[in-house]
Order: C-alpha cells, then sequence, then structure tokens
C-alpha cells in the first residue's frame, strides 16, 4: 500500500481557551504561508462576528501551510459540546489529531468528548501541552491525566504511545522538553510529519469524494467541502452525486478549490487525499458521495448527534412588531431557517399546525442562541419560547438527556454548588481537592437541569466558579423538581414609556431589567419579583404635578442600576408561560397572553384543570 508523502492531514482538537486558534495563528506565520508584509488578525481562523467576540470557534474551518516540501491541511474545530455535528464531520477527514490541553488547566469536559470520537475512528494523536509558560503549569501531571483519559476512552496501544510536544502558542515556541522552549514552533510541524500517517495514495483507482462542510458563495452557489478518498478528479468530468435517499443526480465539475493558508485557490485536479471545495451542484448535501458516473459507490452516511434541545420560534406578534426588523414574515422567516439547516446538520426545523411557528431543535442553549443571535444581526425578528429537553422512548421507558458536569470552585462555596446541583437531581460523582484552594466536583445532571443555572452558579461562587458541561447519554426521566425559576416577574400593565418615577415606586418589589424612557407594552415583563408569583406593575406612571408649592426641598433620590438581560440569560430566565422576543435592536421578555384579565382567567382554569386530574 503506497502513501503520498507529500501530505499530511491533522484536526485540531481541544477544549474551549485552550489555545488552539492561537496555535493554528502561529503554525500559520511561521510556515511562511503569509508573505512577509502581509497584515494578519490575530486568531486569523475565528472569521465571524460572534466568533472573534465570545473567544470560541463555532464553525469548523480548513486551512493549509506548506512545511518545507510537504504540505498540511490542517482543521480547526470547535471545542464546544454543542457543535459536536461539526466535529463528528470534520474527523472523517484527517488521519491524525493535534490534542491540545492547557498545561494548568489539564483534561476538561469538551477534551474529553471531542477526543472520544477521534480515538473511535482509530485516528493518531499528538498531544500538544500548551500555555507552558504560565506560572502554574504542572506539565507532568497533566500529561498523566491524558494517559488516563486515554485509557478510560479505550485507547489502543498505538494510541496510547502518543507523542508530546510542549508549546506557548502566544509566545510561537515550543520544544520536547517542558523546561526549555525553543525559538520557534518547528518541532510542531516535524512531530506532525514524523508521526501522523500520510494518506494512501490510490489515485489510479475510480474517484470517490465525501462532503463534510457546506458553504455558499453568490456567484458558484452551494460548494461541498470534503476529501478525496481515491482516485483523481479534474475540472470538466462528468460526475455522480449518490444523494442521501440513494438517488444518483449527475453533473459536470465546473470548479475545484484547494486552500492555502486563509485563501481558497481554484485548482484543476485532486487526487487521494486532497482536502477540496466542489462547485458546479445545486442541492448538494453534508454525507453524500460524488463519484464517477460509471462506478456509482457511495460511502457510508456521516452519522451525527441528534439534537437534545428544542424550542418554538414564532412570527413576532408583539405590539411592537415590525419597528426594527427589515425580516419580519413568515415567508423569510422559514426560508432563513430552512438555508441555515442545509449547513448546520445538528439542526431539525419542523413545521407545526400554525404557519408562523416552527419548531426548531438543536444540541443545546449555546447552539440555539448563537443561531438566534445571527438570525438578527441579519435583520430577523422573531419570538421564541423556553428551551425544553427532547425526551425519548427507549426500550420502553421515557428517558431525558443527561449531561456531564465538571465544576471548579474555591473551597467555601462547594457545600451551595453540592446543594443547587443536588435539587436540579444532579448526582454527584467524583470530587477531588486540588490542594490550592480549589475543589473540582464531577456531576451527572438532568439536561434540563441546567437550563438557566449559569446565572445561579455565578451569583453562588461570586464569579470565581468555572462550570463545564457537555452531553453524556439519554437516562430515565427525574421525578419531581428539576431547576427552573423560582421568582414571578413584574408585568407591565400599560403602554407608554418607563419613567424615573414609576421605576422608583418598584426598586423594593423585585430587580428591574428596563431603564428609564424604554418603550413598553401591555404584557411585556420588566423586571424579577421578589417573591414567586408574578405582579402586575405600572412602570408608565408619572409623578402628579400640582400648583402647591412643597414646604421641604426635594431630594435627589439615586435609582439602582437595572439588569439588562444578554440573549443567553433571557433564554434562561424564561417561564412555559412567556416568550422572548428578539429584533436587531432590541431583546424583550413578554408574557405569551398579554391582556391582564385573559391571563388571570387562563391561570384560573390551569389550576383548577389541575386540582380535577
Amino acid at each position: 500500500m503506497t502513501r503520498r508523502a507529500d501530505i499530511r492531514n491533522i484536526a485540531i482538537i481541544a477544549h474551549v481557551d485552550h489555545g488552539k486558534t492561537t496555535l493554528v495563528d502561529e503554525l500559520l506565520k511561521q510556515s511562511g504561508t503569509f508573505r512577509e508584509n502581509e497584515q494578519v488578525n490575530e486568531r486569523a481562523m475565528d472569521n465571524n462576528d460572534i466568533e472573534k467576540e465570545r473567544g470560541i470557534t463555532i464553525l469548523a474551518k480548513n486551512t493549509a501551510v506548506d512545511y518545507e516540501d510537504k504540505r498540511v491541511n490542517i482543521l480547526d474545530t470547535p471545542g464546544h459540546a454543542d457543535f459536536g455535528g461539526e466535529v463528528e464531520r470534520i474527523l472523517k477527514m484527517v488521519d491524525g489529531v493535534l490534542l491540545v490541553v492547557d498545561a494548568f488547566e489539564g483534561c476538561m469536559p469538551q477534551t474529553r468528548f471531542v477526543l472520544k470520537k477521534a480515538l473511535e475512528q482509530k485516528l493518531t494523536p499528538v498531544v500538544v501541552v500548551n500555555k507552558i509558560d504560565r506560572p502554574m503549569a504542572r506539565p507532568e501531571e497533566v500529561i498523566d491525566e491524558v494517559l488516563d483519559l486515554f485509557i478510560e476512552l479505550g485507547a489502543d496501544e498505538d494510541q496510547l504511545d502518543f507523542p508530546v510536544v510542549y508549546a506557548s502558542a502566544i509566545n510561537g515556541t515550543a520544544s520536547l522538553d517542558p523546561a526549555n522552549q525553543d525559538g520557534d514552533m518547528k518541532i510542531v510541524f516535524d512531530t506532525v510529519i514524523d508521526n501522523v500517517p500520510a494518506p494512501v495514495d490510490n489515485s489510479d483507482e475510480p474517484f470517490q469524494f465525501q462532503v463534510t462542510m457546506l458553504d455558499y458563495n453568490d456567484y458558484l452557489g452551494r460548494i461541498g467541502v470534503g476529501r478525496v478518498f481515491r482516485g483523481t478528479i479534474r475540472v470538466g468530468d462528468q460526475a455522480a452525486l449518490v444523494q442521501r435517499d440513494g438517488s444518483i443526480k449527475k453533473f459536470r465539475i465546473s470548479k475545484l478549490f484547494g486552500f492555502l493558508g486563509l485563501k481558497r485557490l481554484e485548482i484543476k485536479e485532486a487526487k487521494a487525499g486532497d482536502l477540496i471545495a466542489i462547485a458546479g451542484i445545486e442541492d448538494i448535501m453534508v454525507g453524500e458521495t460524488i463519484c464517477p458516473v460509471d462506478h456509482p459507490e457511495p460511502m457510508e452516511l456521516v452519522r451525527i448527534d441528534e439534537p437534545t434541545l428544542q424550542m418554538t420560534f414564532l412570527v413576532n406578534n408583539s405590539p411592537f412588531a415590525g419597528r426594527e426588523g427589515d425580516h419580519v414574515t413568515s415567508r423569510k422567516i422559514e426560508a432563513r431557517l430552512l438555508t441555515q439547516v442545509e449547513t448546520d446538520v445538528s439542526l431539525r426545523v419542523e413545521n407545526t399546525s400554525s404557519p408562523d411557528v416552527w419548531t426548531v431543535s438543536g444540541r443545546g442553549e449555546l447552539h440555539l442562541s448563537i443561531l438566534i443571535e445571527n438570525l438578527r444581526r441579519e435583520g430577523y425578528e422573531l419570538q421564541v419560547s423556553k428551551p425544553e429537553v427532547i425526551i425519548r422512548e427507549i426500550d420502553g421507558q421515557r428517558c431525558e438527556p443527561f449531561e456531564a458536569a465538571q465544576v471548579d470552585v474555591p473551597e467555601e462555596y462547594t457545600g451551595a454548588v453540592m446543594e443547587s446541583l443536588g435539587e436540579r437531581k444532579g448526582e454527584l460523582i467524583n470530587m477531588a481537592n486540588k490542594g490550592d484552594g480549589q475543589v473540582r466536583m464531577d456531576f451527572l445532571v438532568p439536561s434540563r437541569g441546567l437550563i438557566g443555572y449559569t446565572t445561579e452558579f455565578m451569583a453562588q461562587t461570586k464569579g470565581y466558579g468555572i462550570l463545564n458541561h457537555s452531553f453524556d447519554s439519554y437516562q430515565p426521566v427525574a421525578e419531581g423538581y428539576v431547576g427552573g425559576r423560582r421568582q414571578g416577574v413584574l408585568v407591565s400593565m400599560e403602554k407608554g414609556k418607563a419613567t424615573p418615577y414609576g421605576m422608583l415606586q418598584l426598586e423594593d418589589r423585585g430587580i428591574l431589567f428596563v431603564e428609564p424612557g424604554t418603550e413598553i407594552y401591555e404584557g411585556m415583563i420588566v423586571g424579577e419579583h421578589n417573591r414567586d408569583n408574578d405582579l402586575t406593575v405600572n412602570i408608565t406612571k408619572m409623578k402628579q404635578q400640582t400648583n402647591i408649592r412643597s414646604a421641604t426641598k426635594e431630594q435627589t433620590v439615586t435609582m439602582k442600576k437595572p439588569r439588562i438581560l444578554t440573549l443567553e440569560e433571557a433564554l434562561e430566565f424564561l417561564n412555559e408561560d412567556e416568550y422572548c422576543e428578539v429584533t436587531p435592536e432590541s431583546i424583550r421578555l413578554r408574557k405569551k397572553i398579554l391582556d391582564k384579565s385573559t391571563r388571570e382567567r387562563e391561570e384560573k382554569r390551569k389550576k383548577l384543570a389541575a386540582k380535577n386530574s
């Protein structure tokens, strides 16, 4: 079996914020891929606005560098479990993985999630212990943790014999010795080339190309990105697309693209082992195979993790509908959601009995909130409901998704965190005191118990706690109370603008979510009540003016700063009878039923029905 010595295909995997995107930046710069005078942004691979703001990778990206006489294709994968659909497909394109682990934090939940997928596919691992320059770096212990994790995940003997490189991506240095760093990252390239197997050269056989990512271009239409697994493919060739349902569509390959640095370059041909993009097919989908017309042999479809969380998306029907957005109709919202499904394999969009309502399912809160954030930035207006977990029937039993949660907190907060996660049906699996005042706890918690928990957790730990969680398994539905908001809300009874006077009257009733001058409508949620029931309030109340002069000089009154909710906080805050109204300019919370008397009648009817049942 001959192999292509001139090429290596690797994916970089890591937990969020362990420095893999910075590492890719340095590999790009030090390989000589960029001209000396070329301006390159930091974290160049994260080119989406939300990725840059949050410092996370959402979409998998591929790049390539030329090192000596070899082409190294590098795929930067998301570290967050919500984007597992991306990770799973990417790993099919490569022969090895670069596992980046923080020299202080060590193995984290998402490291585990992505690594498990890589080991299952028998990929060759290379471990990079990054941030070796951190004052509290503990490289030897971290390598032991990595080894334990490999054993736990069922790595074979070859995978357990992994090479280790110690690096400081931010300084652009690496070495095989944790105590001494070389002046560059040459050793990373050398280790990859020496250890990751080159692709098999079977370019004389009938070609096979599988689509693992989709891109879109206004001029070329949909573009399929993937790997040539067999044979040679050329511009102008007649080809057959074997679709997901088994049907075959014939077409001509109009354009081929290769990758170098951050650019996509037009090429004339590609052969086994190359990562390329193909244009010229209108309705190509992820997982489909392109092969010769006279040799239609599909590859196994990519298995993708199913969604675990769903929300209802609706056309905005609030009193302020259509004021701030460009795209407000059901036709436009549906078209945009269906476009998203074409490039996001972990997303599901289903129609309901109403043409203005859709059920949207995803891998987690972050997955869905980023979709909503993208929609509002693109000028869409919509409303969304409280996120709910997807219940499945497994062997005749109702089951719900559970998450593996890892919590790092100062010792004094362990009791409060254990109690709050216990209330949410969390089970403590492991607890370890690091000896530096920090305690690490591992829990198994129902996914619905973690919806809305982040805010409570940060308040409990005064901001010092770190919470990471990823999908673990489906287990029998937990009985009884499993998290959720305990406080009621302050609901406006009037339409108008929030006045300082009206707000001052409500300060002792709870926490306000709006600033003075904010436009309000009846049924809009303006704050959190400090009790467990909802309270209807008049936040637009004006101070009565009289012509009688006051005997005492008016005092200057200081108002408390309102709590302005982010999109994630708003989604976490929602209850079953509430919507979050999302527009390009505003995020508002509202009751599903805006009219106070109708809302009260509905509440009485529900209580009566519950009593009778």
